[in-house]
């Protein structure tokens, strides 16, 4: 059995591999990502007949909670964590429509608000978890 070897292009080349790329997309699409999800909410919001509206709710509905337990969980691995981020988005959906149905008071707005809501918090507790690891290397540093 033969080993095929692919030799290393060196760094000072000048030589750019796809990698640099991909990663100067990266902020592109997750800027799109954000622009359509907040289109979807505000169109879910305002209750406007677009045809829009229900891909780009869902997709409101299912990337907010996602994001919003990837920046929970940094420590997985990329494939755990997007197994859990879709997994917590799905359940965090279905939790508060259950809890919205148990509580006789569901509407499409109100629960865009939830969703919106709890992700939020997840977001800001995530932030300040965060901030207080920072402060307590600084001040043992």
């Amino acid at each position: 059995m033969q080993t095929i070897r692919i030799k290393a292009v060196p760094a000072d080349t000048g030589h750019q591999t796809g990698q640099g790329a991909e990663k100067d997309l990266l902020p592109l699409f997750a800027g799109a990502a954000v622009a359509v999800g907040a289109v979807g909410a505000v169109l879910a919001l305002v209750d406007l007949s677009s045809p829009l509206r229900g891909p780009f709710t869902l997709f409101f509905l299912l990337a907010a909670p996602g994001a919003a337990i990837g920046a929970a969980l940094r420590a997985l691995t990329p494939w755990g964590r997007a197994v859990v981020c879709v997994s917590g988005a799905l359940a965090v959906n279905l939790l508060v429509a259950q809890g919205m149905l148990a509580l006789h008071m569901w509407s499409v707005r109100g629960g865009v608000v939830a969703v919106a809501a709890l992700s939020s918090l997840v977001l800001l507790l995530t932030a300040g978890r965060r901030l207080r690891r920072r402060a307590a290397q600084r001040r043992s540093s």
